[in-house]
Parts: structure tokens; sequence; C-alpha cells
């Protein structure tokens, strides 16, 4: 059985004025998203994990690093693991985005939409799942940290649960929250969803 311990990174300024980052470099964690970092990588500290992955973006990295110094172990950065590419929808925010049609039909659509100039979401489920799985392969029997994005992680979740991605609002993950996936070759058991480790005292 490997198991993995999906987290979402931290709060950072896209988020706070309701932008979408999507593969924008530079985004760096907030003071809120510091704190909940490190709320994280108290909780992580319980479990018996082994090897940390993280997307190469950086509001991701540094929300791994706290565990990181933690634990003693290295991140390794994923492609896989990247967020969703947003194309023309990158910085936009969402009240910009609800006077398009096409970002309605994307949240009612999963399963058919697709961003314009950017990905599907069975794009992205499909190299999220890739990576899960080549992880799996590598590691059977190993305990992961995953450190990425929301979309991406609630994708791979659905696709090892069996749902279709039109439901994918009905998974909530927020920042800094950790889901728990354990993983045999013919069968999965979400034991953990969406954990948000109480902040840290100051």
């Amino acid at each position: 059985m490997s198991v993995f311990y999906f987290v979402r990174h931290g709060a950072n300024p896209f988020l706070a004025s309701d932008r979408i980052a999507g593969r924008t470099h530079g985004v760096h964690l907030n003071a809120e998203g510091i704190a909940q970092a490190a709320a994280a990588a108290a909780m992580l500290r319980r479990y018996p994990i082994t090897k940390i992955f993280s997307s190469p973006l950086e509001r991701a990295r540094e929300t791994a690093e706290p565990f990181a110094k933690l634990s003693g172990l290295t991140v390794e950065t994923l492609d896989g693991l990247l967020e969703v590419s947003f194309g023309d929808w990158t910085g936009m925010t969402h009240g910009q985005l609800s006077r398009d049609p096409r970002w309605a039909l994307w949240n009612s659509f999963r399963l058919g939409g697709r961003i314009p100039n950017g990905e599907s979401m069975l794009e992205v489920q499909a190299r999220m799942c890739a990576c899960v799985e080549s992880l799996r392969a590598k590691f059977p029997d190993g305990h992961m940290a995953v450190f990425g994005h929301a979309d991406p992680i609630r994708a791979a979740l659905m696709y090892y649960l069996g749902m279709s991605l039109d439901f994918y609002g009905r998974l909530q993950i927020s920042p800094g929250s950790i889901s728990i996936l354990n993983v045999w070759e013919n069968w999965v058991e979400l034991t953990a969803l969406n954990i948000t480790p109480p902040l840290l005292p100051a």
C-alpha cells in the first residue's frame, strides 16, 4: 500500500485578491499562508512520511519547506503536480470571469470543458494520476507528502473515488489542507479529506 498525503499550498496574494494565479511564477505565500504551511508541517510530522514531492511553483514549494525542515527530507519537484494551465484566464478575477459564458460552461461541465488556450480537466486528471501511479510503482510501500494545487488534487481524488469531474465542486480542498489517500493495486481508501490543521501559536 502506498499512502499519499495531498497538501494544498497556503494562502497567497492572488488568493487574497480573488485572482487566478495559474502557473504564474513569483507568487509567494503571504503571512496567512506561511502560518498554514507551519501548521501542516506540524500535523504531517505525526505520520511515517519518507518522501516529499511538490509542484515546481513557488507557493507549493514554500508550503513544503517547513515540513522538509522538520523531517530532514528533501523536496523533489514534479511537473505532473503543476497547477492547471489557465491560459487566457490567468491573472483575472472571478468577478471578471463571471461575465464570460465560457467560465460558466467550465464550471458546469468540467468533464468536457476547456480553458481558452489552457488545459481541460481531463488532461489535468490524466497527468496527476500518471504522476501518482508512477510514484506508487516506484514506492509501493511509501508514505509520500504531495504538495500541490486545489483543482489537480481534486481531480486525482475524484479519479480514485470513481467520481465524475462534473461533480468537482463536491470536494473542498482548502488552502493548507491535508487529504490522505491509501492506494493498493486494486483498491483505494480515502482516510481524510480537507483537514485544515489548527494554526500554531504565534
